[in-house]
């Protein structure tokens, strides 16, 4: 019980509850800043209205999410002075260079760019106003890289010198830091990731006002658009996923081993399907696995040797000096399942999905006749396409969450296995506490903060389900006729221009 609530252990509660709640936020915001783009520039290119109220409608949601996005990622960046200061006071020099950039673009870049497409629908060009949705979607990724950045080189520390005088690591070369191949293939597998996640939100929410047959042409024009986003993210997910699975297998090997649940090293070595192991005997009692796959996963060759848990943690303690330098084993490994399992079941839903409606057993092209003379639903080929039209809306909308549980696990995994470095071989977690921080501080402000949180989950779930709802919304004057000229002129429209957003 009081290694439980041990400072160390509280603050790494606090900081892993703030960081899994923020970067829910964060893949949507980075795809359906670039979604809304791509539509709006449909809009620009072809004057077509689905694809303006579609912009109207998915830019909404995007701004409801990067609201909640800054605000959880201001509190997360505190936490570094508050409960982790004397990791703060060791690697600031180079931790905080990758920051004061991040933050440059995300509060001046950003914020700029989307002050001026909130309120410039009826003040700008259309041109220029499309390249405010541009220019903020460029901002999400850049913003994004930086912090990658910064916590690539946790992973893999690089660029840098040990200042004895000091007691301080000290920046020496900033732009290894940003470029090293740990860096770029995170970059690569997080923004894949991103988009697989917009897309899989655009197509539940599609799917649910399509099962309704509400709003046909717009999310007709959704779905497609989400079903290719989650198909090509889905792909370079898997791609990049591959790619930083070999650089950890040279930069962290326990990390890889834990995640296979792999005790002694092996050649071939198998990739684990299910494992079931005795931690302290440091073995498996059950294992179901795939010979020789684990061996190509890391080295591309089907007879490599990979090292195992006991055989790294032998070859740390020759290194680093006596202890256990084991992660925990359980969530590496069910943390590592868990992410493939469901970012790879919504690449799978996806591709079904394009399947389905090449073959035309989800939409047709074709007229009802009715009131309002609109495409319809359709399911084809009955009874064959009713059976699959039915259980496919009901999976499609359920998916919309799959790849957020995939990124947490994502990052669990991640910061998780890394332990015990919160630098890793550079500096251990235990050192890296606040040293004046009390217990009862640390409890404190964890409380208060997950009790905030829960509070601001209820109030983005509200309005994010309010306005899904609601759909697209109806379009005015002003959105048909958007001024020539910088700062709108009532001549250029029938009627005077309103904000209308």
């Amino acid at each position: 019980m009081e290694m439980a609530l041990a400072p160390e252990t509280l603050a790494r509660w606090q900081f892993g509850i703030t960081t899994v709640y923020h970067f829910l936020f964060v893949p949507l915001t980075i795809s359906l800043a670039a979604l809304t783009a791509g539509l709006q520039t449909a809009w620009v290119r072809t004057e077509k209205e689905k694809y303006l109220r579609a912009t109207k409608f998915w830019g909404k949601l995007f701004l409801i999410n990067i609201a909640m996005g800054v605000v959880t990622g201001i509190v997360q960046e505190f936490q570094f002075g508050m409960n982790w200061s004397d990791y703060s006071r060791f690697v600031g020099d180079i931790f905080g260079a990758p920051l004061a950039f991040e933050a440059l673009i995300a509060f001046f870049f950003e914020s700029t760019f989307i002050g001026l497409w909130i309120f410039g629908w009826d003040k700008l060009p259309k041109r220029i106003h499309l390249a405010c949705i541009w220019m903020v979607s460029i901002g999400t990724i850049l913003s994004a890289y930086f912090i990658l950045a910064a916590n690539s080189w946790m992973q893999h520390p690089v660029g840098y010198k040990i200042n004895g005088e000091r007691g301080r690591a000290e920046l020496t070369d900033f732009w290894l830091v940003l470029t090293q191949n740990t860096a770029l293939a995170q970059a690569f597998h997080t923004l894949s990731a991103a988009f697989l996640t917009g897309g899989a939100f655009m197509v539940g929410i599609a799917a649910f006002h399509l099962v309704r047959k509400r709003h046909i042409s717009e999310m007709r024009t959704s779905l497609r658009l989400g079903l290719v986003t989650v198909a090509i993210g889905g792909l370079f997910t898997a791609i990049s996923g591959d790619t930083l699975g070999k650089i950890m297998y040279e930069q962290q090997p326990m990390k890889m081993a834990a995640a296979e649940a792999l005790w002694d090293g092996e050649a071939p070595a198998p990739f684990s399907i299910f494992a079931y192991g005795d931690v302290d005997e440091g073995h498996n009692k059950v294992a179901l696995e795939i010979p020789g796959l684990l061996s190509f996963l890391a080295h591309s060759d089907f007879s490599s040797f990979v090292p195992g848990i006991n055989d790294v943690n032998a070859a740390e303690q020759e290194k680093y000096g006596p202890g256990d330098y084991r992660p925990n084993i359980a969530v590496a490994y069910w943390g590592f399942r868990w992410m493939i399992g469901f970012g790879m079941t919504s690449l799978a839903i996806g591709l079904l999905g394009l399947w389905l409606t090449r073959k035309k057993f989800l939409l047709s092209r074709q007229y009802r006749t009715g009131e309002d003379e609109v495409p319809n639903l359709v399911l084809l080929r009955k009874p064959l396409g009713d059976r699959v039209g039915k259980w496919y809306w009901r999976i499609a909308i359920w998916t919309l969450a799959f790849p957020l549980i995939a990124n947490s696990w994502g990052w669990i995994f991640t910061e998780m296995g890394r332990q015990p470095w919160v630098v890793y071989g550079l500096f251990q977690t235990r050192d890296a506490v606040s040293p004046g921080v009390s217990q009862g501080e640390v409890l404190t402000s964890m409380i208060v903060f997950t009790t905030l949180y829960a509070i601001l989950a209820v109030i983005e779930v509200k309005l994010l389900a309010k306005y899904i709802k609601a759909g697209p919304p109806e379009l005015t004057e002003a959105d048909l006729n958007p001024p020539t000229k910088i700062g709108g002129d009532s001549r250029d429209a029938d009627k005077p221009m309103a904000f209308s957003y």
